[in-house]
């Protein structure tokens, strides 16, 4: 007996109890599922087909819109006075009103050459133009290299002034504050504001100018984005796609129907006397910019886009980076529209119908209704109809309105039209992002106020407009130092759901689903990288 080795037996009742408790727990489903999570799922079937409409209702008029202003709307030199400014040989440069160009700055190792050097090759009068470096780097070294920078066109010549603070207090915001409290500003009409990846052409100034110095009911004049590193990976193309309809479709909108639009934070050209009038720049949101331009817009000041004038920027170029500016871009505005709803709507000094743009349109459907049906309907709760066959989702919410939607987001870049598909997938997962970001800033979580500096590798540097000389290829074997559990919690629901829609389901849910699945997958893996030919 004692040679006999110990064995260790199951209860004879261990598979009956584990086939009880799986029998009970379908009982309790099936229980659960007719009086509540039916309902429940049915209700949001019709929520989310209510947000769509109200979603294609907004890209309809604004394609119609965008329509007719191309075909029949006059350029903005016939519908405003524009008079060129020219040298004077009696008057001297007296005639060219005083310029002050703000370029706010936080550890700008790879790219605040870019900027300072592009600001000081503006076609404009020296003794007219000051250039005011603000410069937050907590890094001492990078501190030193912009002040050296500053110096070396100072000795050229160009008014140029390097300004730091004790404190990062306000973030941009308070940088471009302080900046204006100078003595030396003073006697300036106009700031231009450009980041620190920004770089406009010389004739930047005499193109915008004149629309300020020539309608004084004009506050802001707002220049285009273009993107010298859109080619260098899937991420960046991605992106161009998003921003170019922001700009030729929504911007112009804007612009051409009310007279109004979000400022973009940069390439803008402000009339100070605005800025003041309005209240100055506020820190109470992480969209400082878009807080001015509501404000000034309720005092009656008009905006104007212009399409023409493009300044070269950068793309992220890395998902991390990526994800903390569109927390900020999602985060900011909906905690903007808490704050100001009200102020809105007892506004006196608009008009009925430009309450209703800024606070539905504007607001309400793009900041907000755009990106919650994208995320609630295409990434939970058609896939959960599934799981519950009894609740039944029409073909025209989840093909045709979703189809149309994106067939007119995508008229901005039409270089891009092959990418289509891969741009639905990337939008469906930073739609989670962005649907977290705006219940954070309309509940003022603890992450509402939070600023991360969006990373710039200097890619116009090395590259204008093309990717020679970048590292397109990932190291996708290499599992980066922080995997994003939340895409990969997704990607694991999206591809149950899909395997359930394979064997059971009859509309073909899991092509789609499995496709999702992949981009939550490659998402959460930080894979989001790879070079993509033009």
């Amino acid at each position: 007996m004692d040679g006999v080795s110990p064995k260790f037996v199951l209860p004879e009742t261990f598979d009956g109890v584990k086939m009880e408790i799986t029998g009970q727990l379908g009982m309790i489903w099936e229980l659960v599922k007719a009086p509540v999570v039916v309902p429940l799922l049915q209700l949001a079937v019709y929520i989310c087909l209510l947000m769509s409409l109200m979603l294609l209702c907004e890209r309809v008029y604004m394609g119609i819109v965008i329509v007719l202003v191309k075909l029949f709307w006059k350029k903005p030199d016939k519908r405003y006075k524009f008079e060129p400014i020219h040298d004077d040989e009696e008057l001297g440069s007296s005639n060219f009103p005083v310029v002050l160009v703000q370029i706010p700055m936080f550890n700008e190792r790879e790219v605040y050459k870019l900027s300072i050097g592009a600001a000081s090759g503006l076609s404009w009068p020296s003794d007219r133009l000051v250039i005011q470096v603000l410069d937050d780097s907590t890094d001492p070294t990078v501190k030193q290299m912009v002040e050296m920078e500053c110096q070396r066109w100072a000795s050229k010549g160009i008014n140029i002034r390097y300004q730091i603070r004790e404190n990062r207090v306000g973030y941009k915001a308070g940088a471009l504050k302080e900046g204006l409290k100078r003595s030396y500003v003073k006697h300036c009409e106009y700031v231009v504001i450009f980041d620190a990846d920004f770089q406009p052409e010389p004739d930047f100034l005499r193109r915008s100018i004149p629309f300020l110095v020539h309608n004084p009911n004009i506050a802001l004049v707002q220049a285009r984005w273009r993107f010298v590193n859109s080619d260098e990976c899937l991420l960046t193309r991605m992106q161009e796609m998003s921003l170019d309809y922001h700009f030729t479709v929504e911007q112009e909108v804007g612009s051409s129907t009310h007279a109004f639009f979000g400022f973009n934070g940069t390439a803008g050209i402000w009339r100070i006397a605005a800025i003041n009038e309005a209240g100055g720049w506020k820190d109470r949101t992480t969209v400082e910019d878009m807080d001015l331009a509501v404000r000034a817009s309720l005092r009656g000041w008009k905006f104007l886009y212009l399409g023409d004038l493009q300044v070269k920027s950068e793309l992220p170029s890395t998902f991390r980076a990526f994800r903390f500016q569109q927390h900020r871009w999602s985060c900011g505005p909906a905690n903007l529209f808490r704050k100001m709803v009200m102020e809105i709507i007892r506004n006196k000094k608009v008009r009925f119908w430009k309450k209703v743009y800024v606070i539905y349109s504007f607001f309400f459907v793009r900041k907000v209704i755009a990106h919650w049906v994208t995320f609630c309907f295409y990434c939970v709760v058609l896939p959960l109809t599934i799981l519950v066959p009894e609740v039944k989702v029409p073909i025209w919410g989840s093909v045709y309105i979703p189809s149309i939607i994106t067939v007119l987001n995508s008229v901005g870049t039409p270089r891009s039209i092959h990418l289509l598909f891969y741009w639905i997938l990337f939008e469906n997962v930073m739609s989670l992002h962005r649907t977290k970001a705006t219940l954070i800033g309309l509940f003022e979580a603890g992450r509402a106020n939070e600023w991360v500096v969006t990373a710039k590798l200097g890619s116009g540097q090395s590259a204008k407009g093309n990717t020679k000389g970048l590292k397109r290829f990932p190291r996708i074997f290499k599992l980066p130092d922080r995997l994003n559990t939340l895409e990969l919690g997704f990607a694991a629901f999206l591809f149950v759901c899909g395997c359930y829609d394979y064997v059971h389901g009859k509309n073909n849910y899991f092509i789609y689903l499995f496709l999702q699945t992949m981009s939550f997958f490659i998402s959460g893996l930080g894979w989001i990288g790879t070079y993509v030919p033009s």
